[in-house]
């Protein structure tokens, strides 16, 4: 399968990380709900847990074992207070680390916010052909992630690269082995 031209939907969970919200004030979590959506993916699942290492274990571990769900977004939990645990909770259910979402973030953040921004362990990474972004809590910081980094990432049309393929790649043909597209470099 060659790097597709047309937009592909993918199904994205959406998971907050809060002590103090509810659906009715998760700013947050709303903000990148309405962003998936008028990107034209689909909301498959929102939940929103306390700053418990194993209710997100459990949450992210249900989504990542589930082949419908090609992406999760989590908000909260990534910051240095003593309750902040979402990097602790996670990290052990990735196959593999995506290094550069972190830096990648810190650095757009910074135009933002300043050196406030190393305040944030933002990460991501990929767990059975599902990728997971994870956020800081605040509304800001979830359309900065999403608007520069994470829309692009699940744009099946953005080049060089995008992670689509990998999330895509075996639902069709559990054989066949489709790579992101990460076209000729000028």
């Amino acid at each position: 399968m060659s790097a597709t031209t047309e937009f592909v939907s993918l199904n994205i969970a959406v998971l907050t990380v809060s002590d103090t919200r509810n659906f009715e004030n998760d700013t947050s979590g709303q903000a990148l709900v309405n962003a998936l959506e008028e990107t034209g993916h689909q909301l498959i699942d929102r939940k929103l847990v306390p700053d418990d290492i194993y209710q997100m274990r459990a949450v992210v571990s249900q989504w990542i074992a589930n082949p419908e769900v090609q992406a999760v977004i989590v908000t909260g939990g990534t910051g240095f207070t003593d309750r902040d645990s979402t990097p602790e909770a996670l990290t052990p259910l990735f196959d593999k680390e995506v290094k550069g979402f972190g830096e990648l973030f810190r650095q757009v953040s910074y135009d933002e916010i300043g050196s406030s921004t190393i305040q944030s362990r933002a990460f991501a990474g990929l767990a059975n052909k599902t990728v997971i972004f994870c956020l800081p809590g605040s509304t800001g910081a979830c359309r900065t992630g999403w608007n520069k980094i994470i829309k692009e990432q699940l744009d099946s049309t953005h080049r060089p690269c995008n992670f689509v393929g990998l999330l895509m790649g075996n639902q069709h043909n559990p054989t066949e082995v489709v790579k992101p597209y990460c076209g000729p470099r000028g």
